[in-house]
């Protein structure tokens, strides 16, 4: 049964008190997490705590503690990032700024202790021991193939890019001033312990990073330690501080973070375009010109106002009666930077096909579900007047592990296939059926039949069964 506990370092009942928290026995429970697919990689990673209970009581709402006495959970969360392993990574080439940061937390302010150039090991422990610094390694998915593994489930699960930071913090230090930020986060604590202190959001569902003066957030209203095996949940907004109390040995923690820019208002503003673009095609009065000078006026005009009123309303009745909901930009952003499916070996999977080339008389499935997205949308190789809508498939099969949540713009394209509007059917009918008989697609000949499959098997999208 769950339980609250008392607060760290206290005896008293007063004061702050720990969020959910959950005990677990390491009797007769899995020792790793379970990949078997996304949906059981996201419920064993917040074991016992069920997934219904976790996003109708927790999701976007309060932080979640759950604190495990598990030892072989505890060895394989270590094994996920260690301190030592810097040591390797740095030999590969990694620079402050881009893949580490060095900084501690002084009088309330982030003061940051870092180099130019290349990070050497050998400094970033000097660093670590004598300055009492916190060392920040970016987006270790990058390098580490277990959190690739986790990751990848979990942008399947979500639908959404994941991220993530270790943080090695030497003991009696912190390297973060109080903030809050605009993921969700999910901490794994990795070695050692580590001391939260968790207040009320000032921000709920914040939209952006913020740090926050102590005066200002008053008493924690959660706090407690963080032990190998735990795991912390809190939502977007979370005001927290986290520390390795002296006397311990280092604390390494990795944050799993999700759901940035992936809200309700995004999506409105990520649909909003094409549904006034679909209606002015039909609609004289969104296509009429505006006032004279309405753009010189320092304040809105009335007129002005409940035009765009009127129009809105116009928007949310097409919306009602439609089931094409256009995502312009969200849908292709989130393939074109997500991890590629997670390979053992060398991805040859993800970039030659395989097997049978698929014939008139082939059945065929699709492969990688989870890493391609289906849209309409104009055309983007004609001009604004004779755009029209194309069907567009773009898959990460193709996406480099190593520029995943860089922000490397230059070095990120899209991959994937567009077809005629005339061949949505039969893609939906390859999506929506375990498999499917090529002659069977809903196409006028059997010629665009065979083309179809030959180039959805030619992306490695489908494979002959």
């Amino acid at each position: 049964m769950p339980k609250k506990a008392k607060p760290a370092g206290s005896g008293k009942e007063e004061g702050p008190v720990p969020c959910k928290q959950m005990k677990v026995e390491a009797a007769g429970r899995p020792s790793a997490l379970n990949f078997d697919s996304p949906s059981s990689l996201f419920e064993s990673l917040i074991s016992p705590i069920k997934t219904e209970t976790f996003f109708k009581e927790f999701w976007e709402q309060k932080p979640l503690l759950i604190q495990r006495d598990d030892p072989a959970l505890a060895t394989y969360y270590g094994s996920l990032f260690k301190l030592t392993d810097l040591k390797s990574l740095c030999s590969r080439g990694m620079y402050y700024g881009r893949d580490v940061n060095v900084c501690r937390c002084v009088n309330g302010k982030k003061k940051v202790l870092n180099k130019d150039g290349k990070a050497h090991f050998l400094q970033l422990r000097k660093d670590f021991d004598q300055k009492r610094a916190t060392i920040q390694f970016h987006q270790p998915q990058r390098f580490k193939d277990e959190l690739w593994r986790i990751q990848e489930k979990l942008e399947c699960y979500f639908g959404s890019l994941v991220g993530s930071n270790v943080y090695i913090t030497p003991a009696g230090s912190q390297g973060l001033p109080p903030h809050y930020d605009d993921v969700e986060v999910f901490i794994l604590q990795l070695e050692g312990e580590k001391h939260w202190r968790l207040y009320h959001p000032t921000v709920p569902l914040a939209r952006e990073y913020s740090v926050e003066a102590e005066e200002r957030i008053g008493r924690p209203v959660h706090e407690f330690m963080l032990k190998p095996g735990d795991l912390l949940y809190f939502p977007r907004g979370t005001i927290h501080q986290a520390d390795t109390p002296a006397g311990l040995a280092h604390s390494t923690h990795v944050t799993i973070s999700t759901y940035q820019n992936n809200s309700w208002g995004d999506f409105l503003l990520d649909t909003i375009s094409g549904l006034v673009f679909d209606t002015a095609k039909e609609d004289v009065e969104l296509r009429a010109g505006i006032p004279r000078q309405l753009l010189l006026q320092v304040e809105s005009t009335t007129v002005a106002t409940r035009r765009l009123s009127g129009f809105l309303r116009t928007l949310a009745d097409r919306l009602e009666g439609t089931k094409e909901l256009l995502s312009s930009d969200m849908k292709k952003d989130f393939i074109m930077h997500r991890l590629p499916p997670y390979s053992a070996g060398d991805g040859a999977e993800l970039s030659t096909p395989g097997g049978k080339l698929p014939r008139l008389d082939s059945v065929v499935r699709l492969q990688f579900k989870d890493h391609i997205v289906l849209t309409v949308l104009p055309d983007q190789d004609q001009s604004d007047e004779a755009q029209e809508k194309m069907v567009y498939i773009y898959h990460s099969l193709k996406n480099r592990r190593e520029t995943h949540m860089m922000g490397n713009e230059e070095e990120t394209e899209s991959h994937g296939l567009r077809f005629p509007l005339s061949h949505l059917d039969a893609l939906k009918q390859i999506w929506n059926s375990s498999t499917i008989s090529v002659k069977d697609l809903k196409l006028t000949t059997d010629d665009e039949r065979e083309s179809l499959v030959l180039s959805l098997w030619t992306e490695c999208l489908i494979q002959v069964v």
